[in-house]
């Protein structure tokens, strides 16, 4: 997916430097954007998830109007894009101690938003069991930070072009989410989707279900329990609402619950197929 425009600190390029602590440690955020018509539906989503991550790592707190600005000069004159906002701790010392005065790099970056076959809205995706599991660290659960082997190695154990994703377990054995969106089922009646208290990323995505289903519940899931549901889909900030048909041989179809989202997400003024 080639880039389409790039600012690093504001100014066109599409490098950093060597000794950026983003690029030698992974100590750094970044967050994945949907901007449609020059609008961001999320942004404030996105922006707050950022804020919070940043004074849990202890960098310094992002620019959130000077972000938007860039985000809008890449962006211009594109109708459906993808931005990703990279903030990292910046040029440091070798060793892994942070710099007491840390000085971030910055980097914004708009994509052309993938094509994505209608056929994944109305009738879901086909996903499999991944034997990568996610460990275990709650100082960062829920971020997004800049190391995502765990997310390589998983995504690595498959090339099947009919299986779009996977479903990721923890140590214990407790589904977690698909290797780039976050899971939710429907079992008996009740939306629930697994709580990421101790790994997982957060997504803003999942953050606009809860909160628009208001009686979700953040559980502890099995496998077993995700063999019951009725209804199975993934939330991404990206690709919207995706139902998921099949994990492995268990088979879904597409529920009320699931078209009652896709249907609000067309509200929030993203383009999405008539499911």
């Amino acid at each position: 997916m080639p880039v389409a425009r790039v600012l690093v600190d504001g100014m066109p390029g599409d490098m950093v430097s060597v000794a950026d602590r983003g690029f030698s440690y992974g100590d750094g955020l970044f967050e994945t954007i949907r901007f449609v018509g020059g609008r961001a539906p999320l942004w404030a989503r996105h922006m707050q998830r950022l804020q919070d991550s940043s004074a849990r790592l202890r960098m310094p707190a992002p620019d959130v109007a000077q972000l938007w600005e860039e985000a809008a000069a890449v962006t211009q004159g594109m109708d459906d894009a993808v931005v990703r906002l990279t903030l990292t701790r910046g040029i440091g010392q070798r060793g892994y101690a942070p710099p007491a005065s840390p000085v971030g790099t910055r980097v914004v970056a708009a994509f052309d938003m993938p094509s994505i076959s209608p056929d994944v809205y109305v009738q879901g995706i086909r996903m499999r069991w991944c034997e990568t599991r996610w460990a275990p660290q709650p100082l960062l659960a829920g971020m997004k930070h800049l190391n995502r082997l765990e997310q390589v190695m998983a995504r690595a154990e498959w090339s099947d072009p009919d299986i779009a994703d996977g479903v990721v377990l923890d140590l214990d054995g407790h589904v977690i989410s698909a290797t780039m969106a976050n899971l939710f089922a429907v079992i008996d009646g009740v939306l629930v989707t697994p709580s990421l208290d101790r790994c997982g990323v957060a997504g803003v995505a999942r953050a606009e279900v809860i909160t628009t289903r208001p009686g979700t519940q953040l559980v502890e899931m099995s496998p077993s329990h995700l063999r019951q549901a009725s209804e199975v889909f993934l939330s991404s900030s990206v690709r919207g609402i995706l139902p998921v048909q099949a994990v492995g041989d268990t088979l879904y179809v597409p529920g009320p619950v699931t078209r009652a989202l896709q249907q609000h997400w067309r509200g929030l003024g993203f383009p999405m197929e008539q499911a």
